[in-house]
């Protein structure tokens, strides 16, 4: 096995936090106003709004406008919530960072604490550079926290989307299995939980036939991450996050233009893990697990072939439709095992199926359950979070699709409808006694900027079950 190599941090990224009080004396206003408050903002400041006149600032929605003082230096500046006054895009203050100068920054004119934690928690995420392998040419505007929110909860939240976003932004060369273990074992060690490792042939004796199949043939050993977090006797719940550091697609392989944001593929793990930071931050009160299992999906003669039927942890015989439908495998046998404690929530999260794109694009990802609770507490989570999921249908008349002549079930229904439904079915076959169980097919990525989500790595759903256990455990 080979080993990815230590490639240091360049510089220190953006902080995922709000400038300390001792700033407040220095810090500049941001005044946020509608088209309909311009006016009067315009004739209490004469100076200010004729620059306004002079430059078109309307208030639209997300416009930034900076406002000299009488000597031509920075005295603040205004930023348009547009006509409705409320904002279309939750996380618009996202913008600001990037979009003013660099210093610290109060916000005025915002007065409902939704309006300013969304405020806050676009700002913090919107002040999110990459920075491992290119420094910072200068530093984001940073503000002050405003009076009135939960300024921990909105910090906690930027600091497991910086995580997730850092982790899934690495390479494959910087980021393969080890590597990730690595992180996981760091988030362990910061939060005070367990955690241990089933690597390489162990998965064998340990019985994880799936995981060990489809990373077998990669450079880096497969492995199992178990970490457990909190009190024993407290709700169980539990997280399970798809770790393929890199999918070639196996032996079906990808075409290049498909396996260029493959690194990617291992999104799942990184909101499993940087929601269990979170959760642990927050002193949640609740007994938690995250298994993540790890791989590298390889082309190589050691790699699982098309036609294999191969054995489950549950005991199910799965038919190898195609290698490059990898995910659900290495899924199967973590939700075997993280059914066998019987949680009384169990959440996966996968970058699972290229029909959940199509369907719903990469903004929103795809909610499977059919816990009618867990479904309405996640979509208002989301919903209140600005991490946005739909609900789509774990429809049984798909169940047949799964079937094969030679095993239980094959990992790769032919036909090219409905896949995100028959790969959420797959899942469901390995969960029986879970109280409540979730299966998110997120994309984990961010094609185009928007405020608050630079391209690139995204965490998704985290927020959505962050803000939904928050609710049912009173944290």
């Amino acid at each position: 096995m080979t080993r990815s190599p230590d490639i240091p941090l360049d510089s220190p990224g953006a902080p995922a936090d709000f400038a300390p009080e001792s700033e407040a004396r220095s810090a500049r206003p941001l005044r946020a106003l509608t088209p309909a408050e311009l006016p009067d903002w315009v004739g209490a400041h004469p100076r200010g709004g004729a620059w306004a006149a002079a430059t078109e600032f309307t208030a639209r929605e997300g416009a930034i406008l900076t406002l000299p003082d009488a000597s031509g230096a920075l005295e603040g500046a205004l930023f348009g919530l547009g006509a409705g006054g409320r904002l279309a895009e939750p996380l618009a203050f996202g913008a600001a960072p990037w979009g003013l100068p660099e210093g610290v920054w109060r916000l005025e004119g915002l007065e409902k604490p939704e309006e300013l934690e969304a405020a806050a928690l676009g700002w913090l995420l919107g002040s999110y550079k990459f920075t491992r392998h290119r420094p910072l040419d200068r530093a984001p505007a940073r503000l002050l926290a405003p009076e009135g929110i939960d300024a921990a909860k909105i910090r906690r939240l930027a600091r497991g989307a910086f995580l997730a976003r850092d982790l899934i932004n690495r390479p494959a060369n910087d980021l393969g299995p080890e590597a990730l273990e690595a992180e996981a074992r760091a988030v362990a060690r910061a939060g005070g939980a367990e955690i241990s490792v089933i690597l390489g042939d162990e998965l064998l004796t340990a019985d994880y036939p799936l995981i060990h199949a489809v990373g077998r043939a990669g450079p880096q050993a497969p492995r199992l991450v178990d970490l457990r977090w909190g009190d024993p006797e407290a709700p169980k719940v539990t997280l399970v996050g798809k770790g393929v550091c890199f999918d070639t697609g196996g032996l079906d392989i990808k075409p290049s233009s498909n396996m260029l944001l493959m690194k990617k593929d291992m999104g799942g793990a990184a909101a499993a893990l940087s929601l269990a930071q979170s959760l642990m931050d927050a002193k949640a009160p609740i007994r938690l697990r995250a298994l993540l299992p790890i791989v590298e999906n390889s082309v190589g003669s050691d790699a699982f072939r098309p036609g294999d039927v191969l054995n489950s942890r549950a005991g199910l015989t799965v038919e190898i439709g195609n290698t490059d439908a990898e995910g659900r495998l290495i899924l199967a046998d973590a939700l075997t095992e993280a059914d066998s404690e019987a949680p009384q929530v169990l959440i996966d999260f996968a970058t699972l199926t290229g029909a959940a794109r199509v369907a719903l694009g990469p903004q929103l990802p795809p909610l499977f359950t059919d816990d009618e609770a867990l479904a309405a507490d996640l979509l208002a989570a989301g919903s209140a979070l600005a991490d946005p999921l739909w609900r789509l249908p774990l429809w049984p008349g798909y169940e047949a699709d799964l079937a094969s002549p030679v095993a239980d079930l094959n990992n790769a229904p032919g036909g090219g409808f409905a896949g995100a439904v028959t790969a959420a079915l797959f899942l469901k076959r390995f969960v029986k006694r879970a109280g409540a169980w979730a299966h998110l097919d997120i994309y984990g990525w961010t094609p185009k900027a928007r405020p608050g989500r630079p391209m690139g790595g995204e965490q998704q759903g985290a927020r959505a079950v962050y803000g939904a256990l928050a609710k049912r455990h009173g944290f």
